[in-house]
């Protein structure tokens, strides 16, 4: 694997985002997340032409697919198939950096019975993204359990054993399509705390299972992120830049909410706790250094929030 150098990248950047960037329903002139996804879900083809213009107004080239209505199936029923959403984008000057498997979309791989179906699920996103010009896929562990929680759920070694099997099984199916699969590092999951990352990587095979740190959600379980950048560089095929106000300082309980209840603790890049300057130069090294995904969670002005972010990255990376 060539390492690659930080001059090689400090040019042009291809600038991304996640599309949950706009799920914020201020942003479409509703006053619930309930609201925004029921009009989404009727109105499929204006929600994508709005999000596809926004993109092109705020300056960003590449997108993360992630969970509805931003997601594959959405997108399917909107453009008829992978080829034409590919032409819409590529009319934009745009075009699809991953697809992102979000926990409430996904088996359970604690269930072993599940494993075939995880499989196929991932090849199909998998044969989508070959469709369209991309080559990553981004996955999670489970969530861990709310702490208290009894009997108690550990995330030990046996565990984390396990996890790495069915890794490397998935990796090497979708590696069959020319697509790499990157874990990420979701808050209160299994792959949350330095400790968590660490374990994984020395478990899975590089060949196959590959890194997409974030920084914000690494830095509220009182990680370092750059730290975690710089020992798995080499892994690093995608990452998601956000910044994080503060370490979580409470016990969340884990259930449907706690993705709601992290949020208070993320912010848009350069108002946080994060060094974007040290995270630039890691991941100016990295395999995925030409890409710069900015994710916002949500964000009520999405195309000023994402032109701030573009700033703060190219500022970093000079």
């Amino acid at each position: 694997m060539t390492r690659p150098t930080p001059e090689t990248h400090a040019a042009q950047p291809r600038f991304a985002t996640d599309l949950v960037t706009f799920y914020h329903p201020e942003f479409w002139g509703l006053d619930s997340a309930d609201a925004f996804r029921e009009w989404a879900a009727k109105n499929p083809e204006r929600f994508w032409e709005r999000v596809l213009d926004a993109l092109t107004e705020a300056g960003v080239t590449g997108i993360e697919l992630t969970f509805a209505p931003g997601d594959i199936d959405s997108l399917l029923r909107t453009f008829g198939d992978a080829p034409s959403f590919r032409r819409e984008l590529a009319a934009r000057g745009l075009s699809v950096v991953s697809a992102f498997i979000a926990a409430s979309e996904g088996l359970d791989w604690r269930q072993g019975s599940h494993l075939p179906a995880i499989v196929a699920d991932a090849e199909r996103r998998a044969a989508f993204l070959t469709e369209v010009g991309a080559d990553i896929l981004v996955a999670g562990l489970p969530m861990r359990a709310t702490f208290g929680t009894r009997p108690p759920f550990f995330v030990d070694a046996a565990y984390m054993t396990r996890m790495a099997d069915i890794a490397h099984v998935v990796g090497e199916a979708v590696a069959h399509h020319g697509v790499r699969l990157a874990f990420h590092t979701e808050s209160n999951s299994t792959l949350w705390y330095e400790r968590d990352i660490d374990l994984f990587m020395a478990l899975t095979d590089p060949r196959y299972v590959w890194l997409c740190p974030d920084s914000c959600h690494i830095a509220l379980g009182g990680g370092d992120p750059v730290a975690v950048a710089r020992r798995h560089s080499q892994r690093i095929a995608l990452a998601h830049w956000k910044d994080a106000v503060k370490p979580i300082d409470v016990q969340l309980t884990i259930d449907e909410t706690v993705f709601a209840r992290q949020q208070p603790y993320m912010t848009e890049l350069g108002t946080g706790m994060v060094d974007f300057t040290e995270w630039a130069a890691e991941m100016s090294r990295t395999p995925g250094a030409d890409t710069v995904l900015i994710e916002l969670d949500e964000a009520s002005d999405p195309v000023a929030a994402l032109r701030a972010g573009m700033a703060v990255a190219r500022n970093a990376r000079i």
